[in-house]
């Protein structure tokens, strides 16, 4: 849904540019059309198998996004109140909302269990007493699934990856039957499913189908055991190309392995994509304040930086950045960095790119997924606008910072 035409930069039916003259800069750009394709790949490849595809809110918590994604139908992977409030306020359906996370707080469960959301993954054998108890005090019973950790290794950034028993994520999958054994003293849980996410930006699928065979044998097994297990979530983590080497795994052929997997088995499957739907759909939109020139380096200093987004600095990410307009300049080799006073505030190091001039504008692309999420006022910045394009149409759905917002609950 980014293309050039006549030398310009569109997503969709909308020139940057012309965003970037009115709205300002940097400002995050999102193609609605990209997300809702993104989002039918993943639903329409389960077919007719009972499955519901929920949106890892982490991945883009703005209410607009999830308003799009809520009126096609998506459900929702949560990992805070404040994610479950942002679901609610987007008109999502609380049935269809699963609660993950390794730290959730009495004050979020009870939260959770007020709006009655369709079930939790669990990390602890704490987590489930302290769910219980505050079941217990409402009357109700909580639908639950452990997150088993299955000592699959991702192979991805270390951040990032969840599977290995060294992680703080989830339940040694050779320790879970005796947990779900042991849970079924909690008077007001109910075991509906078995859970399991290995990591993120995987652009290798082995891992996860591995990992997949691991749970569907540990829940064929909780089964015989008199466990009604109706549902496995296998997460989500599928890659996206940030650069042009990157080989992401197609949606529809990678849910059809999991599909052979578990068809005839009587399962439920759920899947929690993020940034595989809204990564490739955004873009970062900045202008170039400065060339400058040391005996060493060539810099474009640009006024986005990495309190807008800090995947460069934090995971030594790479993301593409492109002209907004097409020129026949020959191209400069240089390192992209923003006005915040840290080394560590680069977009890209070493880069070849477009020979831009002061006043230009540039697209830090696949930057829909972690991106504003991560933003900060670090330096006093003011975050960027968010803005949603609508075939020829585009809207903004969060505005721009003011100054006032940035000492919003400070007293002096």
């Amino acid at each position: 849904m980014f293309s050039y035409l006549d030398h310009s930069l569109y997503c969709e039916d909308v020139a940057l540019a012309d965003i970037a003259q009115r709205a300002g800069t940097p400002c995050y750009i999102y193609s609605s059309q990209m997300i809702l394709d993104n989002f039918q790949a993943y639903d329409e490849a389960l077919g007719d198998l009972p499955h519901n595809v929920c949106y890892s809110v982490k991945a883009n918590s703005t209410v607009g996004i999830l308003a799009l994604l809520a009126q096609a139908g998506s459900g929702f992977d949560i990992v805070s109140g404040g994610e479950l409030f942002r679901v609610l306020k987007a008109g999502g359906d609380p049935d269809q909302v699963v609660f993950s996370g390794v730290g959730k707080t009495a004050e979020e469960i009870e939260y959770a269990l007020s709006e009655e959301i369709h079930s939790f993954n669990c990390e602890s054998e704490a987590e489930l007493a302290l769910i219980d108890s505050l079941a217990a005090r409402r009357g109700v019973r909580a639908s639950f699934s452990l997150r088993v950790n299955p000592d699959v290794d991702a192979k991805t950034h270390p951040y990032i990856s969840t599977g290995l028993r060294e992680h703080k994520f989830g339940i040694d999958i050779h320790e879970a039957e005796t947990v779900y054994e042991r849970a079924r003293a909690f008077r007001n849980l109910d075991a509906r499913g078995v859970s399991c996410h290995i990591g993120s930006q995987l652009l290798n699928t082995s891992p996860i189908l591995l990992a997949v065979d691991k749970v569907v044998a540990l829940a064929q097994r909780l089964r015989s055991a008199g466990h009604g297990i109706a549902h496995l979530d296998f997460g989500g983590g599928l890659g996206v190309a940030y650069q042009s080497a990157d080989q992401p795994p197609e949606i529809r052929g990678f849910l059809d392995c999991i599909r052979k997997r578990v068809e005839g088995r009587g399962f439920t499957v759920m899947v929690e994509p993020g940034r595989s739907i809204v990564g490739p759909a955004g873009v970062l939109v900045t202008r170039v304040l400065y060339r400058k020139r040391t005996a060493h380096k060539e810099f474009v200093v640009v006024d986005a930086a990495m309190n807008d987004l800090i995947r460069p600095a934090l995971y030594r990410s790479h993301h593409d950045i492109i002209p907004l307009r097409k020129t026949d300049r020959p191209p400069i080799t240089g390192d992209v960095v923003g006005p915040v006073c840290e080394t560590g505030d680069f977009l890209a190091h070493g880069r070849e790119m477009a020979n831009v001039a002061p006043g230009d504008f540039l697209a830090v692309m696949t930057a829909g997924a972690y991106g504003f999420v991560l933003s900060s006022n670090y330096n006093s910045r003011r975050r960027p606008p968010e803005i949603l394009v609508e075939g020829k149409k585009w809207r903004i759905i969060r505005t721009r910072e003011n100054y006032e917002d940035l000492v919003r609950g400070e007293t002096v």
